[in-house]
């Protein structure tokens, strides 16, 4: 039986090499790992394929970053074996920035410098591989931005850039200043409209994979508060036992049939639940089945 791992994708035509299944770490902090726990679990996803982490510089409260640095300094091999993303763009009040007075979001190219900073230091890398503007700014120069990102780049600190939840015209706009290589954005059986709205039919114009986040409705897929996840759980469950797998696994493959290609955020802390995502890169669900868990999406028939 062959090790079952993550492939591998090259997001864009000049884009980096990262594993399909990524490690989001957006919860880490909730998880209250040890740092030999950390490593452990990192260790774990690695034998798994999974070498790319997702990141934000807000994420646990401006402390995931560091959580992860402090996993790095105690195995230091480890963040060689890593692709790292993170984001930056949004501030808010907290402890750890106490000079941030007000909840904005903030694209200057002195704070998107400063923020790449801050995140080398907290993740105690050299570089990152790929920094993503977290929210879309409706004060967003993209001539600064562009300068911005020539820099860091220049600069080895950042080796890639992209953007989170742009519409596609955002996309076009900064694109069209600076070569961007994905876009992150929300998708699952519970929330399609990445599939509606153009996002996902721009990264087929420019061959691109777009990165994927809460593939799974944050576990609302499962909970059945609502009559759509009812009726998705109940199509899930049919496919997963025809399968002969997990209902979770049928749900990231749902999404991984997209010609796209995406990539796929994990957002847990169990090890079983990194390998159900792994295990959906080995699985194709044929049409009738993805149109069955699309039309228990809607709740209606397509047309």
């Amino acid at each position: 039986m062959s090790q079952l791992l993550s492939p591998r994708i090259q997001i864009a035509e000049q884009g980096p090499e990262f594993s399909q299944i990524v490690l989001g770490l957006w919860r880490l902090s909730a998880w209250q790992m040890s740092v030999p726990d950390r490593v452990n679990f990192l260790e774990q996803a690695l034998e798994l394929g999974i070498t790319t982490i997702d990141q934000a510089d807000i994420y646990g409260d401006y402390t995931s970053e560091s959580l992860l640095g402090e996993a790095f300094a105690f195995a230091p091999e480890l963040a060689r074996r890593f692709q790292i993303v993170t984001k930056c763009g949004i501030q808010f009040q907290s402890a750890q920035r106490p000079h941030q007075t007000s909840h904005i979001y903030d694209t200057s190219a002195q704070h998107i410098t400063l923020s790449v900073e801050n995140s080398l230091k907290a993740m105690r890398l050299d570089s990152i591989d790929l920094l993503l503007i977290h929210r879309p700014d409706p004060l967003m120069d993209a001539d600064e931005m562009a300068h911005a990102f020539t820099r860091l780049r220049e600069g080895g600190k950042v080796k890639h850039f992209g953007v989170s939840n742009f519409t596609p015209s955002q996309f076009q706009l900064l694109h069209s200043r600076f070569p961007l290589v994905t876009n992150q954005v929300e998708c699952s059986l519970m929330q399609t409209q990445a599939l509606e709205d153009g996002s996902f039919d721009l990264c087929q114009q420019l061959k691109m994979s777009p990165m994927i986040w809460s593939a799974l409705g944050g576990g609302a897929l499962f909970e059945g508060k609502t009559e759509q996840s009812q009726r998705v759980l109940t199509a899930l469950t049919k496919i997963a036992a025809e399968l002969r797998t997990t209902p979770a696994t049928i749900a990231i493959a749902w999404l991984l049939r997209l010609p796209v290609k995406p990539l796929i955020l994990t957002g847990s802390g169990r090890v079983e639940a990194l390998r159900e995502a792994v295990g959906a890169t080995e699985l194709v669900l044929n049409r009738p089945q993805w149109f069955d868990l699309w039309r228990a999406s809607k709740g209606y028939d397509i047309p």
